[in-house]
């Protein structure tokens, strides 16, 4: 299972912070499964800290499909960190035979349902960042820290 580093204390966000995972589906995922950590971003060589970034105008995979870019809140574009950031998951995912994700949930990079609207006024779309939507096009599912309890569903189901 991939899982967002940030996610699993790793203080890798943008403002050298972490988020967590609920300690119920925390101890499940431990149990249940090998995870394995990942930041897109880091894995790309960008820094922590860093300038938080969004998604002008589009989704993750408008970012893919050269549409629009990410952008930091000073202006600097970081379209391409993204973009191997999200390519060194999916790698990472296929080596490993991984087919089922984690990932921090408003991020650029890894929403999945919920991101930035590229506005930096905290305002959040519907949409994924640029690794989520590159994982789901490559057939990998993908959840939030929000939703591990679907993913417990369909896993039980599966079994």
């Amino acid at each position: 299972m991939l899982v967002s580093a940030c996610l699993l204390g790793n203080k890798v966000r943008y403002n050298a912070s972490c988020l967590s995972i609920p300690d119920a589906d925390l101890h499940w995922l431990q149990s249940n499964m090998t995870l394995v950590a990942l930041c897109p971003e880091v894995s790309a060589g960008l820094p922590t800290p860093r300038a938080p970034a969004e998604i002008t105008a589009g989704q993750g995979l408008d970012v893919l499909n050269g549409a629009t870019r990410v952008i930091e809140k000073d202006g600097t574009d970081v379209t391409a960190a993204f973009i191997e950031g999200a390519e060194n998951a999916l790698a990472l995912c296929q080596q490993q035979q991984i087919k089922y994700a984690v990932l921090a949930q408003g991020s650029p990079s890894c929403g999945s349902a919920k991101i930035y609207d590229g506005t930096f006024s905290r305002v959040k779309i519907n949409g994924s960042g640029v690794t989520a939507a590159l994982l789901t096009r490559n057939g990998i599912r993908v959840f939030s820290q929000h939703t591990i309890s679907q993913l417990r569903n369909l896993l039980h189901r599966l079994n």
